[in-house]
């Protein structure tokens, strides 16, 4: 135990020594009340492996300063990143000692690290999107990386799933912000760890070949830099020429590609001439120049010509690439640039990071570019603001229940994500529930939401819905909806008032229809029908206005009147009292139906109530549906009378009877029913539960009178205790 607190102690003492040698001794009492306060926080808490959780974040606190660059608020962040800053208190502790960016950024570290991704792919455009959005401060991003680098650093500490995910975030996050930044660095190191983490064996056998060739490849090299190197002194360049080894990733890639083995790979290494042009309007001459000199020592090779000095690549990347026949007859790879073209390459526009919707490619570098300029300048005025991105964000990014990620709009609403989901979820949203709690369906989303959304058969689009959407898909969902919607209740109005013509014995419907939709200078009949279905017109107006125009015979006859168009915005008027539906077997030409949830007969206290297909339904009005029906559209209920006939059908009505399950009980109702002249039993069935006894008969019966006369026999048999109507 001793021996690590002696390693926390040097390690403490190396971020201190970092701190002063950065010219921050100011900021160095910051740093160690962090360690203090960490320090508590995470007493007693190990690593896998037994060693202290403190340790970790010193580690992580190191990288972030001295290999990142970050300045010492980062390190401050580093030590309290696995703060529970939901915690009131705990936040506004490190608020009150350290500020308000520091708060910040350790939630903002807290947030990604939060983000679910067992149903999202790390390469895809819309996950790194959403990772970069989550965050105002680019330190976020950068001490989550020096976190990373320490737990591939310490793989022992990690479990296959740690490892499985941390390196997907390292290989399709990290490395191409790393290569962005000029990180090149901590972009090979992760690299190499990638590679190992994956094809141990493949990585174990390149490396132990390339080492066994290190000490030759040396040697090549000065023997083939030598002549380029006076030639080009004796023509006045002023120049640099590096040389490096192709990293193991790199090699291996290039053995997949071209199919080849290690000993096959003739560019083992690249060596890069890099001259100092007098003018801009002179570096493609220069290069070319460089290029002549180097091909009249080495034969090149005509296939491997690279010119990207003419023609640029698309972003922005130039340079001459050749390869030539070196010393023994081994291909070399040179690359001719100026300083200007090098100094853009290692800026890193050749960009392995494309972003679409979130961040356009100018955005992006813009981005990175902001961050390298703090990173390589840490004493700059203001760095500490330099770090803040400077484009508004324009998205968010929430998560299905399931973990499905989706991309809206800043500022969409619970609504917006129901229409992403399914058009029919939007039509039926109702609310949602957002981190499990519930809001309504104007609740404006948040990035990381996680979004469970609520569904109501009896919701429906409403015209205010459009004004608090914020995607044009469900805008026009909504409006397609709504229009749709509109000609079913257009339908219920047609049907609706064409009754009302045949009531007030009115001719010739369709002129009619075409006098009133000019009479209140309307678009259509449709919006006509739809005030009528939607009770905005009062019958008894239409009526009056209707009657001016016609003679007594019931034909249009008049012109248009003086009468003033009236909408209502109130209750509707009731209508008068010849507004009735007359029902029976012998009336024709009216489309009706009796309902079966209650199944009336001829003297049963009914209403009609004009359904969605046009056709009307015939309800008691004790129908157990009745009160819902009246509340909800009170617009769609009429009146309905029985037609008296000499003639009376038979019509279906079921009872239930109940009593004591005593001795001939049954008997005596099945006789009473059978001795009644008037009625056929279609079915019966009793059954026994105890001393009690239920019964159902199926009977044909002529009208509610009879029915009525019936019950009340069947009431007096001894034993029977109730007897009711049933569906």
């Amino acid at each position: 135990m001793d021996n690590v607190q002696k390693i926390i102690s040097q390690q403490l003492d190396k971020l201190f020594d970092y701190t002063d040698l950065r010219g921050d001794r100011e900021v160095r009492l910051q740093i160690l009340k962090a360690y203090e306060m960490a320090s508590v926080a995470y007493e007693g808490k190990l690593m896998e492996d037994g060693t202290p959780f403190i340790l970790h974040h010193l580690n992580v606190a190191l990288i972030a300063m001295k290999e990142i660059n970050l300045g010492p608020t980062s390190a401050v962040c580093a030590l309290l990143h696995s703060f529970d800053t939901d915690n009131e208190s705990i936040a506004e502790k490190i608020r009150t000692t350290f500020g308000a960016s520091v708060l910040e950024i350790v939630n903002g570290f807290k947030k990604i690290s939060a983000i679910q991704t067992e149903r999202v792919s790390f390469q895809s455009d819309a996950f790194r999107n959403m990772f970069l959005s989550f965050v105002d401060d680019i330190r976020v991003i950068l001490i989550r990386m020096a976190h990373r680098l320490n737990d591939v650093r310490n793989p022992a500490l990690l479990t296959r799933e740690q490892k499985k995910k941390f390196f997907n975030e390292i290989k399709y996050i990290y490395i191409p912000i790393a290569h962005r930044l000029g990180l090149y660095h901590i972009k090979h190191e992760m690299e190499e760890d990638l590679m190992r983490y994956e094809y141990p064996e493949i990585y174990m056998a390149i490396s132990d070949k390339i080492q066994a060739t290190k000490s030759k490849r040396e040697v090549y090299i000065q023997e083939f830099i030598q002549p380029v190197e006076r030639e080009l002194l004796a023509s006045g360049f002023k120049f640099d020429i590096k040389w490096r080894t192709k990293s193991v990733p790199s090699i291996w890639a290039k053995m997949k590609r071209q199919n080849v083995e290690f000993e096959e790979v003739y560019d083992l290494f690249a060596v890069r001439i890099i001259i100092d042009s007098k003018s801009q309007k002179k570096e493609k001459e220069d290069c070319w120049r460089v290029y002549s000199i180097v091909t009249n020592i080495y034969q090149p090779n005509p296939k491997r010509l690279r010119d990207w000095v003419t023609t640029p690549k698309a972003s922005g990347y130039e340079s001459l690439h050749t390869t030539v026949m070196g010393p023994n007859k081994k291909w070399v790879e040179v690359q001719i640039r100026t300083t200007r073209m090098d100094d853009v390459a290692e800026k890193g526009q050749a960009s392995h990071w494309q972003y679409k919707g979130l961040m356009k490619t100018k955005e992006v570098d813009d981005w990175l570019a902001q961050v390298r300029d703090v990173l390589e300048h840490p004493e700059a005025i203001g760095a500490e603001y330099a770090y803040r991105t400077k484009k508004a964000q324009e998205h968010i990014f929430v998560f299905t229940p399931k973990g499905d990620l989706r991309r809206l709009p800043l500022g969409a609403t619970v609504l917006d994500f129901a229409y992403d989901i399914h058009t029919n979820v939007g039509a039926t949203c109702s609310g949602a529930r957002v981190n499990n709690r519930l809001v309504p369906i104007r609740y404006v989303l948040k990035n990381g939401d996680k979004v469970d959304i609520q569904t109501s058969k009896q919701q429906k689009p409403k015209p205010d819905w459009v004004a608090f959407v914020n995607t044009q898909k469900a805008r026009n969902h909504i409006k397609r909806q709504l229009k749709e919607e509109k000609y079913r209740e257009a339908e219920i109005g047609k049907e609706m008032l064409l009754r009302k013509f045949k009531n007030w014995k009115l001719k010739s419907p369709d002129d009619l229809v075409n006098v009133l939709v000019k009479h209140f200078k309307m678009d259509t009949a449709v919006d006509l029908y739809y005030l009528v279905a939607t009770d905005k017109l009062d019958m008894a107006l239409l009526k009056k206005v209707l009657l001016d125009y016609v003679d007594g015979t019931g034909e249009i006859s008049g012109n248009v009147g003086n009468t003033e168009k009236v909408i209502k915005d109130t209750e509707p008027v009731g209508s008068d009292d010849g507004d009735v539906l007359y029902i029976g077997d012998n009336v024709k030409n009216v489309n009706y139906r009796y309902a079966k949830c209650c199944n009336p007969i001829p003297g049963d206290h009914v209403f009609g109530f004009v359904t969605t297909l046009g056709g009307i339904s015939i309800h008691r009005k004790n129908c157990p549906n009745a009160k819902r029906l009246r509340e909800r559209y009170p617009y769609r209920v009429i009146d309905v009378k029985w037609v008296n006939t000499s003639d009376k059908p038979f019509y279906i009505v079921n009872l239930k009877i109940s009593g004591q399950d005593q001795l001939g009980v049954v008997e005596a109702i099945t006789k009473l029913v059978a001795n009644d002249l008037r009625v056929n039993m279609r079915s019966v069935s009793f059954r026994s539960k105890g001393k009690k006894f239920e019964g159902k008969l199926s009977l044909m019966i002529r009208d509610n009178e009879h029915l009525t006369q019936l019950v009340h026999r069947l009431s007096q048999i001894k034993g029977v205790e109730k007897v009711v109507r049933a569906k």
